[in-house]
């Protein structure tokens, strides 16, 4: 019997946010927004969370809109880096 390997990508996780820290050198804290809906009330909010991202070269800036995904950890915060700039 044979044992096939299986060619399987992982899926990244990404997400979509706005940097809104640009203070620490390769470190850039990204703003993600998102709705969730309340369990008992069923009524729909608002609900944000922030992000240590990775950015090696120092070249996204706050108010930029970018994607992150997510990587092994990189430092006690940061486990995740910036894939691109939206706007």
């Amino acid at each position: 019997m044979t044992s096939a390997k299986l060619n399987s990508a992982k899926t990244v996780r990404q997400l979509e946010g706005v940097v809104v820290s640009a203070k620490a050198s390769k470190t850039r804290t990204v703003q993600v927004a998102t709705t969730k809906v309340h369990a008992k009330y069923g009524r729909r909010f608002k609900a944000s969370r922030k992000f240590a991202a990775h950015d090696e070269q120092n070249q996204f800036q706050e108010g930029d809109r970018v994607i992150i995904a997510a990587t092994r950890p990189l430092s006690r915060t940061k486990r995740w880096r910036i894939v691109k700039k939206l706007s």
